[in-house]
């Protein structure tokens, strides 16, 4: 008869073990998605910053394009405002089409050679290059993250647990239909 009770604690101390070590790993994950998340907001804010200065730089030389000029302010404005809602799809909707209005101001740039030639031209689209490449990383990492925890969510025997707790699937940051690569800056 001891022995069925020592077995039976045993295996209760084993469950409990499980769903300690299964609770934490929940847990770590879904930090590890809001720490990417953030470095992804952190780049934004980085391209956001960056933005203004590569107008006004871009203005001087091309005055008559201010259709562009207004794109590009209101695609930055409306990337801002997407992430201060914190809704990751807007958030990704919003960066993208700030992407594309970035491609239309390298268009308009490509047809003054001066501006090409004008060292801070070069720095800021240097600076803007580098950051697009981190906010890819930042996205990338923070997928790899969510796939992670969506499939611990969503596999058994974590399954009970993080539905016991409220460990709901995270969104993907995902780029819309077509527009699945980086602009690509190239003078």
């Amino acid at each position: 008869m001891t022995i069925v009770w020592i077995v039976v604690a045993v295996v209760v101390v084993l469950l409990i073990g499980y769903f300690v070590i299964a609770y934490n790993g929940l847990v770590k994950l879904r930090m590890r998605i809001d720490n990417a998340f953030s470095q992804i907001d952190v780049q934004a804010k980085r391209r956001h910053d960056l933005i203004p200065n590569l107008v006004e730089t871009v203005k001087g030389y091309a005055a008559h394009e201010r259709g562009t000029f207004e794109a590009v302010t209101q695609a930055r404005a409306n990337a801002i405002d997407a992430g201060q809602r914190g809704d990751t799809h807007q958030q990704a909707e919003a960066e993208n089409v700030l992407s594309g209005a970035l491609k239309s101001l390298f268009a308009v740039a490509e047809a003054y050679p001066d501006l090409k030639a004008n060292q801070n031209f070069l720095q800021l689209q240097e600076e803007l290059t580098s950051t697009e490449d981190r906010i890819a990383y930042a996205r990338q990492f923070y997928n790899d993250q969510v796939l992670a925890y969506n499939t611990k969510v969503q596999t058994f025997p974590s399954r009970i647990l993080a539905g016991m707790f409220n460990f709901d699937e995270r969104e993907f940051f995902d780029a819309p239909e077509g527009e699945t690569t980086v602009p690509t800056v190239d003078f």
